[in-house]
């Protein structure tokens, strides 16, 4: 998948409330009620992260925050497929 250029990042992280682009990748810290639910959240992420073969960073801290980053190793950036799979994270966290 080819990367995407800075203004089309830009118009796609408008629709992702929260979610930023830095360093060549795109991310969004998310706050949880508890450690079990960030434990629950992660494992969510990685089924989903695992079915499309495309895997984020991800960093528990705080006891209840998840820190998601995303980009495409193998093109050095942002790609079509990292929005694709953000938008998944953002209606796990919604289910």
């Amino acid at each position: 998948m080819p990367l995407l250029k800075s203004m089309e990042i830009d118009r796609k992280l408008s629709d992702l409330p929260g979610w930023n682009y830095t360093d060549k990748r795109i991310g969004k810290v998310y706050e949880l009620s508890n450690f079990r639910e960030a434990l629950d959240f992660v494992v969510k992420i990685g089924e989903a992260a695992e079915y499309m073969n495309h895997h984020p960073d991800i960093f528990i801290h705080s006891w209840n925050k998840v820190k998601i980053t995303i980009s495409t190793h193998s093109e050095g950036g942002v790609t079509e497929k990292d929005f694709i799979l953000a938008g998944k994270v953002e209606k796990l966290k919604n289910e």
